[in-house]
């Protein structure tokens, strides 16, 4: 199954959705600041950030339930901005999933295909076939409020895709389910992906379910696009704190650069090219070292060992350093050592190629 005849190995070849100074405001509040994206044919794509930030407004622009303030919307090459949901080469999933409670699972799958009057060979086809595809089979004749969450989240998806749209937007679609339902739909979304080739616009809060999901991911904060890129760059190098913290965890140290030596007020120092001014450098706990693992790394500080927390692979250290700062340091459990306790003195140490230094 393949969206609007597109093949699994053309995925990511071109842009399939531009946005061009695109913006939101709703009286004298901005919810979308001016946006200019690429979304490429095969992306599965995320939008990140925290609630408020404006995620949900530019996916409502981008399926037309939203008109934008500014800017425009280009699908498959055309301007789609003045034109409806219904005009629109996309199909949306929303998080409340807005399934018919007095129809079976083949009836609310097939509905959208009802309403565009396909021929009924068509829609038996093209609902067998994507009910097979969202391993739906043995449900078919049942109501859905006869359906547990995930299930209703399947046929909701399966409503969706029946009508092969270009651009898939899902808007939190995961959301009201628990965690282990919500890590199995994730595995299935994924599955879905790759078996159409379709090109999948994602909403999320959790950064976790962005990260196992999404090829790229735009990042928002107050209204505004803040970084877009691979999970692995974002992670590894974020371009602002904010990216940073929600991210992931981070230590962020601040410090100035003077004459292309940066000094942190953890009380460490080190050669950095640039503009003289304050700074921040971001290191991940789990690529800091605590105890007698700290002296094969570049930079150190001391502190008190605050806290340590056993979570099953790994272990969380808290280190107080000596100017007040709290950082964080994970290491892998089998590799913990019994001699650290709460209350001793510890250095902490990391290795400068691990550390991003942004300016603030």
């Amino acid at each position: 199954m393949t969206f609007a005849g597109e093949a699994i190995e053309n995925r990511g070849r071109d842009v399939l959705l531009r946005l061009r100074n695109v913006s939101k405001t709703f009286g004298k509040v901005t919810a979308v600041k001016p946006v200019d994206l690429d979304i490429h044919r095969g992306d599965f794509f995320a939008i990140l950030g925290p609630s408020g930030c404006g995620k949900t407004t530019l996916l409502r622009i981008i399926g037309g339930f939203t008109a934008p303030s500014n800017g425009d919307v280009e699908i498959e090459g055309r301007s789609v901005t003045h034109l409806g949901p219904d005009k629109r080469p996309t199909n949306m999933v929303f998080q409340g999933y807005g399934l018919f409670p007095h129809m079976t699972v083949r009836q609310n799958i097939a509905y959208g295909l009802r309403i565009a009057k396909a021929a009924p060979p068509e829609i038996e086809r093209r609902v067998a076939e994507t009910v097979e595809l969202v391993r739906l089979g043995d449900l078919e004749e049942r109501r859905v409020d006869e359906l547990s969450g995930g299930q209703q989240q399947r046929v909701a998806l399966a409503r969706a895709l029946i009508m092969r749209p270009p651009v898939l937007l899902l808007d939190e679609p995961l959301a009201a389910l628990h965690l282990k339902l919500r890590q199995a739909m994730q595995e299935e979304l994924r599955r879905i992906h790759h078996e159409i080739g379709g090109t999948f616009v994602y909403v999320t809060h959790d950064q976790g379910e962005a990260m196992s999901l999404a090829n790229r991911i735009a990042v928002m904060h107050e209204g505004a696009l803040v970084q877009v890129s691979s999970p692995e760059e974002l992670y590894r190098n974020p371009r602002t704190a904010f990216v940073a913290t929600f991210v992931g965890d981070a230590n962020i140290f601040r410090g100035r650069r003077h004459r292309d030596v940066i000094e942190l007020d953890a009380g460490v120092a080190f050669p950095s090219q640039g503009p003289d001014g304050e700074v921040l450098a971001v290191v991940r706990p789990e690529a800091m070292a605590i105890g007698e693992a700290a002296g094969d790394h570049h930079l150190t500080a001391s502190g008190r060992l605050a806290e340590i927390v056993f979570l099953g692979s790994f272990v969380r250290y808290a280190v107080r350093l000596s100017g007040g700062q709290m950082v964080v340091v994970q290491a892998s459990s089998d590799r913990a050592t019994a001699r650290l306790h709460a209350g001793m003195e510890v250095e902490v140490a990391w290795h400068r190629s691990a550390q991003t230094v942004l300016p603030t």
